[in-house]
């Protein structure tokens, strides 16, 4: 069953790395704490985690999120958010490298929200790969060895120290991305388009079967959004090229292909909690949208 993991489960999981007991609130406001990957299972279960994780893999694998996997065949940066569900199998027995993990109390503790917004942790639909060269593998050890440094030291000061480390690892990676990536919306079309593709997404991954979803139609969006739904339908088609019904068709189908994959859930409850009352609505749905009926979708590619 798809759930989600938290910091304490995460310690139940692997006791030997924390055999001090670091309570939740360790970092003062909120949790932080620093690894060696060679302390870590080679094959995690596929889950949300409500906790924030910074990872220099080295060492082959896979990585599974969202409804995607990518293989790791080279260094690498990865973050994970509680938004997105992910797995990792490893590909190679030698796995290095370093992660640290933390809670949203602890990312928010100083004023940096709005730069981490742009950033890999907190930007809905971004990849949360990043393949580093010699010279950024290097630079971005280094701080790890810091950060294991300083979170056994006794300084007074040690986590925000470890909270400015952790900054220069993101802001790397930021450097990694094209402009593009944080262009702002220029235009009332462009805004209320971001606005709803960032409203649609936040909507998932669904992590419990009782939930139904809520935002399903143009007109939830619309009236979420304060506007009338003929203007988001022209604004979102006029920027995407696709109408407001593609998307959200084309989201739950990506949903429902995740659940299908990486849970035990049976049609039934899979198709409450994206929004069919009824299986055979989901059904008809599901066919229409990609040629398969949702129990051929579990054992045959889509």
């Amino acid at each position: 069953m798809n759930t989600t993991e938290t910091v304490q489960d995460f310690y139940a999981r692997l006791p030997h790395i924390n055999p001090s007991g670091l309570s939740i609130n360790n970092a003062g406001p909120g949790h932080f704490n620093v690894f060696t990957r060679s302390s870590c299972q080679h094959t995690t279960f596929y889950s949300r985690r409500d906790f924030y994780k910074v990872s220099l893999v080295i060492g082959t694998g896979r990585l599974h999120y969202a409804d995607k996997w990518i293989e790791i065949d080279r260094p690498a940066l990865l973050f994970s958010n509680p938004m997105i569900p992910y797995s990792w199998e490893a590909g190679s027995d030698e796995q290095e490298g370093w992660f640290c993990l933390f809670t949203e109390a602890f990312v928010h503790s100083q004023e940096r929200k709005e730069t981490l917004q742009d950033s890999p942790l907190f930007r809905v639909g971004g990849t949360p790969i990043f393949f580093i060269d010699e010279q950024q593998l290097e630079e971005i050890s280094f701080l790890f060895k810091k950060m294991m440094r300083e979170m056994n030291s006794d300084y007074v000061h040690k986590f925000d120290l470890l909270r400015n480390y952790m900054h220069a690892i993101i802001h790397e990676a930021m450097k990694m991305q094209p402009a593009e990536n944080f262009e702002k919306p220029v235009n009332a079309s462009s805004r209320i388009t971001s606005l709803f593709l960032e409203l649609l997404e936040r909507q998932f991954p669904i992590d419990t079967p009782e939930a139904a979803l809520q935002l399903k139609t143009a007109n939830h969006f619309a009236e979420n959004l304060s506007v009338h739904v003929n203007h988001l339908n022209r604004s979102v088609k006029e920027i995407t090229g696709k109408t407001t019904t593609e998307h959200i068709s084309a989201r739950i189908v990506k949903e429902a292909i995740a659940l299908l994959r990486h849970t035990d859930w049976n049609i039934s409850q899979i198709a409450y909690s994206i929004g069919f009352e009824y299986p055979a609505y989901f059904n008809n749905f599901f066919k229409k949208q990609t040629g398969l009926t949702p129990g051929e979708a579990r054992v045959i590619p889509v």
